[in-house]
């Protein structure tokens, strides 16, 4: 298994990922298309054995404080090993070298397992928008995380 930098070649793959775990409110395939291609960000693929078992996406501007998890996502059968949180990671180390010092996110009311992870990392909840995902009417819980403190931990 490895992380690499997505490329437009791997979007078909992405986006079946992105259908099947959000199938309500998955993202356009010409939204992400610009994703994969902007400088303002960075998407990277987890593969095994060549097959596209997940994805990742950072927004984070060269230079500005703070930086934005676009998105994490993996195929079902491959949820729980681990793979998420290296992802995870892999965006956090952009965004720092990136010059962000802090991080935000969104993630779904309704996902315990992602909230767990993002708390193991050191994001905390700083607000939650009502009824944010749409058409499901899921609130919102945006999470805040100390980049600075995130790297000396670990690093440390």
């Amino acid at each position: 298994m490895s992380v690499r930098i997505a490329t437009p070649a791997d979007l078909d793959a992405i986006m079946a990922i992105e259908n099947d775990s959000f199938p309500t409110d998955a993202w356009s395939t010409e939204s992400m298309a610009a994703e994969l291609v902007t400088e303002h960000g960075r998407y990277l693929v987890d593969e095994d054995a060549g097959d596209i078992i997940g994805y990742a996406g950072l927004r984070s501007i060269r230079g500005n404080a703070d930086a934005d998890i676009q998105t994490i996502a993996l195929l079902e059968a491959r949820r729980g090993e681990g793979r998420g949180r290296l992802l995870l990671r892999a965006l956090l180390a952009e965004a720092s070298a990136r010059g962000a010092r802090e991080v935000f996110l969104e993630v779904r009311a309704d996902n315990p397992g992602a909230e767990s992870l993002y708390l193991s990392e050191g994001f905390d909840e700083i607000a939650r928008r009502l009824h944010y995902y749409q058409p499901d009417n899921v609130d919102a819980i945006v999470m805040k995380l100390d980049l600075r403190a995130w790297t000396k931990k670990a690093t440390a």
